[in-house]
């Protein structure tokens, strides 16, 4: 191959690396998927405490047949939704800490045009999943809560990954299929959730870490 035509395959892999930064949101962090995941273990370790009490209390009170220390259905609805939304909530500082953190390095605007893109393709699914959950919860089907919350994650995910990293399209189908398995697995739903949003982030995160971040 003459030095010429060297030249020109070198041209045409720059042009490519442009087209891909302008059409693709590259400041995600793998830090973010890790911290996220860490959140959800502890939220889950506190909801599998919070559970074992009930039922320690439902016991305690079936001996004395007195029923007025059990939490109602909707406190005890009201303080996982409370569990959850603390995880949700330092999840987003924690991303947007370490991916504005990594878009400066990179030397690229956070929210740009990209980035505008991937949050409206993530959030109508995951809007639509939250008010999902919220009829389910409404109709008395905690039971299903877990398996939609990750079916509908895992399909934002999928949606989203048209506009960042092809590592997402990958974890959104392992977050699916774990959804449609926790579906026939109901009374394990808690320990889907925290495989999926717990364990699945921290491998995610790190494997993002090793292959986009650490070079950085």
């Amino acid at each position: 191959m003459t030095t010429e035509n060297m030249q020109h395959l070198e041209a045409i892999q720059d042009i490519r690396n442009m087209m891909k930064k302008s059409t693709r949101f590259l400041s995600l962090s793998g830090f973010s998927g890790i911290f996220a995941g860490i959140y959800a273990l502890i939220g889950g370790a506190v909801a599998h405490i919070y559970i074992n009490s009930i039922y320690g209390t439902i016991r305690g009170n079936r001996n004395l047949d007195c029923a007025e220390n059990i939490p109602s259905r909707n406190e005890i609805y009201l303080n996982f939704i409370l569990i959850a939304a603390v995880v949700l909530f330092f999840s987003i500082i924690t991303a947007y800490f370490f991916s504005n953190k990594k878009a400066k390095k990179l030397g690229q605007s956070l929210f740009d045009h990209t980035a505008i893109r991937v949050l409206v393709n993530l959030c109508i699914p995951l809007a639509a999943g939250g008010i999902f959950c919220l009829a389910l919860l409404y109709q008395g089907g905690i039971y299903y809560i877990a398996p939609a919350m990750l079916l509908f994650y895992g399909v934002s995910l999928l949606n989203a990954s048209k506009y960042t990293y092809d590592d997402i399209r990958y974890f959104g189908i392992c977050e699916i299929i774990l959804g449609l398995i926790c579906a026939f697995d109901l009374g394990n739903g808690l320990l889907y959730w925290v495989i999926g949003f717990g364990i699945l982030h921290i491998v995610y995160g790190t494997a993002m870490w090793f292959k986009y971040d650490r070079k950085n």
